[in-house]
């Protein structure tokens, strides 16, 4: 897209970048999107990272496996890629809460989400490719659009999870930082 200015008795042209940029077009990451980065941004993505001390091979299986209360099931989950991590967590199904190093969140609240939080931030700090995946989309809105709606995350704060990180990051903070830039 190029911006037509007019300097003084002459048109100038101002290269605004790639159109979806400068259009600001919304930037749809989901695991069925062809995209590649909007593939690796997504919480499927085989993005391995270590939270707390324990290694994940996706976000996915992080937030599947906080369905099950025994640390040898999470820990099985852990190890599963993103889509079977999110079919065993959908047989195993929610209680009212779960329970995260001794902390109890209420399933769908702001402490759950918390926990979302702080995967991804690990996953995009720790893994360079899905990190520059997020910085790649630039400053468009991050959409989180699918089938089938999230009761406990829904698509709306999922991508604003995604967004908040990579203002986090575009910022400057670092791995050492937490998501809250702590």
């Amino acid at each position: 897209i190029r911006d037509r200015r007019t300097a003084g008795e002459g048109v100038a042209l101002v290269d605004l970048g790639p159109r979806e940029h400068a259009c600001n077009e919304p930037f749809q990451v989901a695991s069925f999107v062809k995209d590649p980065a909007a593939q690796l941004i997504s919480n499927f993505a085989p993005t391995p990272f270590e939270l707390d001390g324990r290694a994940y091979s996706s976000v996915e299986s992080f937030w599947q496996g906080l369905k099950f209360e025994k640390e040898s099931d999470r820990r099985r989950l852990a190890d599963l890629p993103g889509p079977q991590a999110r079919r065993a967590g959908e047989e195993q199904g929610y209680g009212a809460t779960v329970t995260y190093e001794g902390r109890a969140a209420v399933v769908g609240t702001f402490e759950h989400w918390q926990l979302m939080e702080r995967a991804c931030w690990a996953k995009f700090t720790q893994h360079q490719e899905a990190r520059q995946a997020l910085l790649s989309t630039g400053e468009r809105p991050i959409v989180h659009r699918v089938r089938r709606d999230s009761r406990t995350i829904p698509g709306v704060i999922m991508a604003q999870v995604w967004m908040k990180i990579r203002r986090k990051l575009l910022a400057g903070a670092g791995a050492a930082a937490g998501p809250d830039g702590d």
